[in-house]
Order: structure tokens, then sequence, then C-alpha cells
């Protein structure tokens, strides 16, 4: 049937120069000698299209008018494959909480494959709960509305943010329904099915390495890695051991550079285990993520987490840097040296320290650089901010408002007054609380009066760096719980005004605002569990 998604131009050089796993059976089971598995998504019953990310599609080089067609929802439902797709599993291993965990791979994701846009650049179009493949141990490869929305608002979120991550074309229902044990409390209930359209550059992670490195095939290792640095990272020389050095000190400072975004922001991961990091510094798998409402470095969203805490918000560069350790491990035996990969590490350090610095400098609106003096500022304020429960987000956008030349002569009460959203506790200040907070505010106004910008420009810089709106976790569950109604326009309401994060849009205030009391301790919208 003729189609505009028929323009779609598939190279699949995944699965044209890498081994496939001989068996074609879609069984669970170890994949040995293989990058992956074919495997075709599943047959839903009613799929119908809830949203579609108009950006995306351009992307695609898709005219917008194509999400609204019956075979863009029978594809990206998985109820149809294009003649050119060539679907398949990627075989991959992972640390998952600092353990080996072995191979994992996709277990509902299915790669449809590698599309060619008119500007040559290369997208691998992913469905996530298409159904079961090779890898799906003993889950059923399907995913349900709650986790899809989420992912699907957030990946274009972040995005919009300016934050290295992977995309979503497409949210569909499929019509069927899913048995989920939410809470993992012996419960199950079933919820509506869905499948997203994750499009991504590669989704090749950490594990991908580590699984051949684990199994000793150091003869995959070097294919899938001389595949990554000609595809992935044309601009570096052709593969060799100095390429894999370089190629390896690349993903180190990419990831560093992520961590940095990150922490910008105020988003908590939740699971970074060594399968769930890119290799080309992008967010990917959105799981039991959360963002930093009330500043709390020791936060996590994820219930799995919830006793050591190992994914927590303050925790996320040590993590990285862990993983990226594990990958070293994984490379040493064909690189034959560990020298410039521990150099390599120690750089991830410095870059990450650097980056965080400067980045936190950009949140305060300074323009020049004070050392020492600007780490104590930062250092003291994130102190400041964890006196009481004080709003990440509402905080930064506030201080941005401060005029510089009339703070400075504002009394203590009159001070403080702009930041009093900011705050989620609402009992008085204590004697202690009130004198640091204003100590730092008053050592705050006196080093960017020093800085010497003026109020407007600094305004506008740190506005620029500290967004208004982001998808708070009681926003997105509440979408959830309409869609799941059948209604999905606060999904679209949602879309439209994280495609502009840092603007003011008047009328659309009411989800800037801080969590309300009543979603503190709520399934969804406080912290999460890995079910999907």
């Amino acid at each position: 049937m003729s189609s505009s998604l028929d323009t779609l131009i598939f190279d699949n050089r995944f699965t044209r120069e890498l081994p496939a796993d001989p068996e074609a059976t879609n069984q669970r089971r170890q994949v040995l000698g293989a990058c992956y598995s074919r495997v075709t998504p599943v047959q839903t019953r009613q799929p119908s299209l809830v949203a579609c990310a108009r950006e995306v599609a351009q992307m695609l080089d898709l005219p917008e008018e194509v999400c609204d067609a019956e075979q863009f929802v029978r594809v990206f439902s998985g109820n149809e494959v294009l003649v050119a797709m060539d679907p398949y599993a990627m075989c991959y291993g992972g640390h998952q909480f600092g353990h080996w965990a072995g191979q994992l791979g996709d277990g509902r994701a299915i790669n449809l494959g590698e599309t060619i846009n008119g500007r040559g650049e290369r997208w691998v179009l992913q469905l996530k709960g298409a159904g079961p493949t090779q890898y799906s141990r003993s889950a059923d490869g399907l995913a349900v509305l709650r986790s899809s929305v989420r992912e699907f608002l957030c990946s274009e979120a972040m995005h919009h943010l300016g934050v290295p991550t992977t995309r979503a074309l497409s949210l569909v229902l499929t019509g069927d329904q899913v048995v989920r044990d939410m809470f993992y409390d012996g419960h199950p209930l079933p919820e509506p099915g869905a499948v997203v359209c994750r499009v991504s550059p590669s989704f090749t992670r950490f594990g991908s390495f580590e699984i051949f490195a684990a199994r000793q095939d150091w003869d995959l290792l070097r294919q899938l890695l001389d595949h990554t640095i000609r595809t992935d990272f044309p601009h570096l020389p052709e593969p060799g051991i100095e390429t894999y050095v370089v190629w390896f000190d690349e993903v180190c400072r990419r990831t560093a550079e992520l961590i940095v975004h990150w922490m910008r922001v105020g988003f908590v991961h939740g699971v970074m285990n060594t399968d769930n990091l890119s290799i080309l510094g992008l967010t990917i798998d959105y799981g039991p993520y959360g963002w930093l409402e009330d500043y709390d470095p020791d936060w996590t969203p994820n219930t799995t987490d919830a006793e050591g805490r190992r994914y927590r918000f303050g925790q996320q560069a040590q993590i990285a840097q862990w993983n990226l350790g594990q990958l070293a491990r994984a490379l040493a035996p064909i690189v034959q040296q560990v020298e410039p990969l521990q150099e390599s590490l120690m750089r991830y350090s410095n870059l990450y320290n650097d980056g965080y610095n400067s980045m936190m400098a950009n949140k305060l609106g300074l323009q020049s650089r004070d050392g020492a003096s600007d780490a104590e500022l930062i250092k003291d304020l994130q102190s400041v901010l964890q006196l009481r429960e004080t709003d990440m987000t509402l905080f930064f956008r506030s201080l941005a408002g401060l005029s510089m030349e009339t703070t400075a002569k504002l009394a203590d009460a009159a001070l403080l007054k702009p930041f009093e959203a900011a705050y989620y506790q609402t009992d008085p200040l204590t004697r202690e609380q009130h004198h640091d907070t204003l100590s730092w505010m008053r050592r705050y106004v006196e080093r960017a009066r020093r800085d010497g910008t003026p109020d407007g420009t600094r305004r506008q810089q740190m506005n620029s760096v500290n967004p208004k709106y982001v998808l708070r976790n009681y926003l997105a569950q509440l979408a959830i719980d309409k869609s799941a109604e059948g209604d999905h326009s606060m999904v679209h309401e949602l879309l439209d005004v994280l495609r502009r994060p840092y603007d003011e849009q008047p009328g659309k205030e009411v989800f800037a605002e801080k969590r309300p009391e009543w979603a503190r301790h709520r399934a969804g919208c406080s912290m999460l569990s890995c079910s999907s």
C-alpha cells in the first residue's frame, strides 16, 4: 500500500555488517556469537495514536500529516513492517546496581531499522513495548500506557531543555490489556498497553561491549567496536588500538557533559546500570526517572534503589565514572594497555568538575570567574537549599528576578520574600536557617554586583539555563490518569509547553507550580518502580 512512509530510506548497516543470531526462533535463550537477533513485532488488537512529535517527524523527512495516516499507526504499533525494514533486538549485558547481570539485551525493544534522511543523518527507529524477543527472559516484552507516556514526554522535554537524549516519534495505544504488578506487592492488574517509537543515531550501550568481553569473544568485541567507530564516530581515524583509546576518551567526555546537563536541570535517571548508558552520551532508557523538586542530593526516584540509594541525584557523576570504568575493563584486553584508559577516566573527573562549576556559575548569572570564592559560594548554596525543602527550579528562576541595585538596599524580610513560593515547608525559618539563608543571599548579591553584569543581561542569561517548565512527576501522572480514561489532551498540552521550557508562556503558569502536597507520596508522583 503506497504511503509517505515508503519514502523512508533504510540503510540497516547494523544488521548488514555485524553477525546475526544463527537461530531464527523467538525463544528466550543465551545468544552466543551474535550482536543481534531478528524478531518481528507482535500484532495488536486495535492500535490508535495518542500523540506524535512533529519535530521528530520532520527530522525523519516525514510531513506532519503522515502522523494521522492509518499506515503510520500500523507501522509504529508493530502491526506492519515495511519491506525495507529489518527488525532486530540487540544483544548486550550490563552491571545492574553494581553487580554483573550477564546477558540482558533488548527485552522489550525492537529496532525496526536504520533510516537515512535528506541531510545524511542516520536514525534508528525502535519500538518499545512491541512484544517479546530472545532477550525478554521471563517478561512479555510489552509496555503499559503509564510508562510510555512518561518516556514519550520526557524524551522530548529533555531535547528542548538542551540535554542530549534519544527522541520519541510517537505514542500509540495497542488496544490490548497488559498485566503489571505496579508495586511488586503480589497484586497485578490489567493496564492499557502502549508502544513508543524511540529514535536515536544509535542505541549501543556500555553493556553492548561488556557482554563480549565477559564471554572473552574478542573477535566479536572488535567487530562491534570497529563498526561503532566507523558508523557513529566517522570523524575518528580508521579503527585500531590508537583509535580505540581516542574513542574511549571521547565517550568519557560526552558522558561528563551529559551528567553536567542532568545536574543543571535537576534530572535523576534512577537506574544508571551500564546497560542504560549510551556510548553517544545521550540520555537513554526512561524508566523510574524523576525531577528533583525539593533539593535533596540523596533523593532517588527508583523504589528498587530506595534502601541503598546508589543512583541518587548527588551521586550520578560518580556512578557514570564507575560505569566508564567497567567499559574500560571490557576494552583493556584489545587495547592491550591500561594507562591511557586510566588517564581518560581521570580526565572525566576533571571535565565533570570543571563543567559543573562552569554550569553552576551560569545558573547564578556570573560571567566572570572567581575560582575558589565561587566554588565556596556554590557549595554553600547546596547547603542553603537543604535548610528547607526548597524547589530547585523555582529557586533559580526567582533568583534571576532579583535586581542587584535595589536588592542590596532591601531589608532582610523583603530580600527573602520572593523565595517563599519555592519552599515546600510552610513553617517559619528558624533563627539559624534565617541567618544562613540571608548570609548566602547577601554574599550572592555582592558577588553579582562585583561581576558587573546589567540586571537585564544577567536575568536573560540565567533564564536561558534555568528552566521554568520541567516534567514534574505529578504533571506526568495527571496526564497519564486522563489518558487512561481516553482523554489525551494533557499529553498534547504538556508536549507543547515543554517545547519552550525557558519561556514565560503566559497562561501556562499552572505547569510551573511546585508539587502540590497531595502528590508528596502518591504513586507515580514521587518514587516509581521499574514496572512497565
